[in-house]
């Protein structure tokens, strides 16, 4: 594969990368995600909403504000940085600035205790959650250097899917070595945690934060090493900011021409809140509705895991021979049905109640035929949430010339933030206005569906007919 795609470079134009440099590149997918697998989505988010509040919808609406005011910062800030880093060529020293807070915030979390007060937690995910996003806007924009356009769909859905293994080898270091059961004290594997951490504390859940820490630290190491990066321009720091807006302002004012890519990018924001939405709330969504525990919460994780790298490397295939539009289409499709699923299922019944199921627990994990439902309904979501976000990487990818990269790139991350305030404010505004989880979750599938309805009408590639002289 590196073989190929180092030919291809070659022939292209594009920066030489070898097997080395590629792999650093990919590697970067396996440190990020981590810290939206365990912090954000499966056990972290989930205690924060019922561990370290007394009630769980106020929780859950804590914590989707926590959520919109990092949305809201980044949607702001990632086409300024974007434009900047295509002004000042070189993308590493702006992923190593923001790697230091990330890893400093993420450390914090440790003192998130129960009882504590919750503007610690609420400040480090946010600052978190804006290190990661922008440290992802100045990666993916290294993409068109590094791959052939006929490559991108391929490498981004298996650069994902590596992504989702280091998700799920976290979580299963949580689950298996450092997580104990309230009831018996122990593990999964039947053993005290490590390192004497005790559940009654919520040590089980905030070690996550130093651990994803320590896990992006380690796996960026290799993209700073082998990756090539553009070469650093000789314009000054002030000059750079210049040039930086002019390109901004250029690229914002040249979708009127580009109607392709401003539909693409139009439909990936509204679609991409759902996502997000999606991945932030689904854990906290079944923390309140099950009383799962980090145990459960990190099993569930490790399940959909488990079937998102399968559905990265089948997309991989998918998306060579159908192209990133029909990736992202399917995919979509999948998480509307999936989150009709999960929000259409609580104790005892499953789709809004036209399927009433035993409520009987059989005892030990997942023992409600409720629970068992909402993991099937979960499975889609494994199967579409990576290749959703990793053909929609590519689609752009494929879209754009080098140069222009960063700043587009920057666009793109404003579309997927843009409107990230509205998903997970509608759902913590619908939950406190109704004293319903379940209807809050609801206001998901709305993003979803319109997003896919505009897909559906843009060209592909995006610029396809858009192009100037």
């Amino acid at each position: 594969m590196a073989d190929a795609v180092e030919a291809a470079s070659a022939r292209s134009g594009q920066a030489k990368v070898g097997r080395a440099g590629l792999w650093g590149w990919m590697l970067f997918d396996l440190a990020a995600q981590p810290f939206f697998t365990v912090v954000i989505t499966f056990i972290f988010g989930p205690y924060f909403v019922s561990r370290l509040t007394d009630d769980p919808a106020a929780g859950q609406a804590m914590w989707g504000y926590t959520l919109t005011v990092s949305g809201l910062v980044i949607a702001v800030m990632s086409p300024v940085l974007g434009s900047l880093a295509d002004a000042t060529g070189a993308r590493k020293p702006w992923i190593a600035g923001f790697a230091i807070v990330k890893i400093a915030a993420l450390s914090a979390l440790w003192f998130a205790v129960p009882g504590s007060a919750l503007i610690l937690p609420f400040a480090c995910i946010v600052l978190a959650s804006i290190a990661a996003e922008f440290s992802i806007v100045f990666n993916d924009s290294m993409m068109p250097r590094l791959v052939p356009p006929e490559e991108t769909g391929r490498i981004s859905n298996i650069a994902w899917g590596i992504g989702y293994l280091g998700g799920m080898i976290v979580l299963i270091a949580v689950v298996a070595l450092l997580a104990g059961s309230p009831e018996t004290g122990l593990t999964a594997l039947g053993i005290a945690p490590l390192f004497g951490l005790d559940p009654a504390t919520g040590a089980d859940a905030r070690i996550t934060g130093p651990l994803a820490a320590a896990w992006y630290a380690l796996f960026i190491l290799p993209m700073f090493l082998f990756t090539p990066d553009a070469p650093k321009t000789a314009a000054s720091p002030s000059r750079a900011i210049r040039e930086g807006l002019t390109d901004l302002k250029s690229a914002v004012l040249g979708l009127r021409e580009r109607r392709g890519i401003l539909k693409f990018l139009i439909a990936r924001m509204i679609f991409q809140d759902g996502v997000n939405g999606l991945l932030a709330l689904g854990g906290t969504f079944a923390a309140g509705m099950f009383a799962w525990r980090t145990l459960e919460l990190g099993l569930y994780g490790i399940i959909l895991n488990i079937v998102a790298i399968g559905g990265c490397l089948f997309a991989s295939r998918l998306d060579t021979v159908l192209g990133s539009k029909a990736v992202v289409g399917l995919s979509l499709v999948s998480l509307i049905v999936a989150t009709i699923g999960i929000v259409s299922t609580g104790p005892g019944f499953t789709l809004f109640g036209l399927v009433q199921l035993s409520s009987a627990d059989s005892g030990g994990l997942f023992g409600t035929m409720a629970e068992k439902a909402y993991i099937l309904f979960g499975l889609l979501v494994g199967i579409a949430f990576g290749p959703v976000q990793a053909s929609a990487r590519s689609y752009l990818a494929r879209s754009v010339a080098p140069e222009e990269a960063g700043r587009y790139f920057g666009l793109y991350a404003l579309s997927g933030r843009a409107t990230s305030f509205l998903a997970p404010a509608s759902v913590a505004t619908l939950t406190l206005a109704t004293g319903s989880a379940r209807i809050g979750m609801m206001a998901l599938i709305a993003f979803l569906v319109i997003g896919l309805l505009i897909l559906l009408t843009t060209p592909y590639p995006a610029d396809k007919g858009d192009r100037i002289g």
